[in-house]
């Protein structure tokens, strides 16, 4: 068979690369020659991504709430991958930005939306029975979602909002503003002050590892890259609204959605269920209480005011306890 320029070309380039290697192309050849073609279900790891799942109990609807909950976080594990291929970058320009925020925020949709499955898609008294098992774990315990928030913001509006305006005007270490970080006061018993042993567990785990992360991230996160761009890229409205829905999809909409699930589930009256965890649920999820903002130059005062008031009131209203 004759050889057309452009297939010899791509030979000699190809003979060159391995060369470096310290192979010669012929060996390289020989393995494509015996090797197995590629298959959807090997390449994606199919048998292995759906033994995954493996409940605690023979309740079945368990089984539905491991894999949503491995969705949520394939879901951060996507948007992570935005942010750290941003961070990593010597520059980062304007469409570059608007392009991974965008993809950050169909990620953060859909991960709302498919979550949204999980309100009526389990029996409630399936749910109450095996949801026994399975404490002290809990989805508070998600280091993904923290190193989003990480990622996301200056480390200052992750401190809990009643010391954060105290702790910015003394410029405070990572170290010290994260013995005050927000989520901490979600699985603290708010009687005693002692922590839970889901939040125990996590900082055990984790939070040497969320310190680095916060430091690396000091000049990188996605606030810190937009203050890079040239005054006028700022203003590009597409950008600031790509930041003001992505603080939205992070800070209200995931949680709400959130919150809803946990009102179908838990809430009762006279007194709500608590969570698995020992989280406050009823307090830590609705983002009128954390009222945590990644972006609060890009809010006018009342939008800051008024963060989250409306949206819980509206989802008891819709929802109800037990529907």
């Amino acid at each position: 068979m004759e050889m057309s320029s452009e297939l010899n070309d791509r030979i000699q380039k190809l003979a060159k690369k391995y060369h470096a290697s310290g192979q010669e192309l012929i060996a390289y050849l020989d393995g494509l020659l015996y090797a197995d073609y590629n298959t959807y279900w090997d390449y994606i790891h199919l048998d292995t991504l759906l033994s995954l799942q493996t409940p605690k109990t023979s309740i079945p609807d368990e089984e539905i709430f491991i894999m949503y909950h491995q969705i949520t976080e394939l879901y951060f594990k996507l948007t992570l991958h935005e942010i750290r291929q941003m961070a990593d970058m010597e520059e980062v320009d304007l469409e570059t930005l608007k392009t991974k925020m965008g993809r950050m925020n169909r990620y953060f949709s859909a991960l709302t939306h498919s979550f949204g499955v999980m309100e009526k898609g389990m029996d409630r008294e399936q749910f109450l029975n095996f949801r026994m098992s399975l404490i002290p774990a809990s989805g508070f315990q998600s280091a993904q979602y923290r190193m989003v928030e990480i990622g996301a913001t200056d480390f200052i509006n992750l401190v809990d909002k009643n010391k954060r305006e105290e702790m910015r005007s003394a410029k405070p270490t990572i170290e010290e503003m994260y013995q005050w970080i927000y989520w901490k006061k979600g699985a603290t018993m708010e009687k005693t002050g002692e922590k839970t042993l889901t939040l125990r567990q996590f900082e055990k785990k984790y939070s040497e590892e969320l310190i680095r992360m916060a430091s690396k991230f000091e000049t990188c996160n996605l606030w810190q890259l937009y203050l890079k761009l040239p005054a006028k890229d700022q203003k590009d409205q597409g950008l600031i609204d790509a930041f003001r829905a992505l603080d939205l999809n992070v800070n209200v909409n995931w949680p709400l959605q959130h919150y809803r699930t946990s009102v179908v589930y838990l809430a009762r009256r006279p007194s709500d269920i608590a969570a698995t965890g020992g989280t406050n649920w009823q307090k830590y999820l609705p983002p009128r209480f954390q009222k945590r903002i990644f972006y609060p130059e890009l809010w006018s005062e009342k939008e800051v005011e008024e963060w989250g008031k409306g949206w819980v009131k509206s989802v008891l209203e819709e929802v109800g306890p037990g529907k």
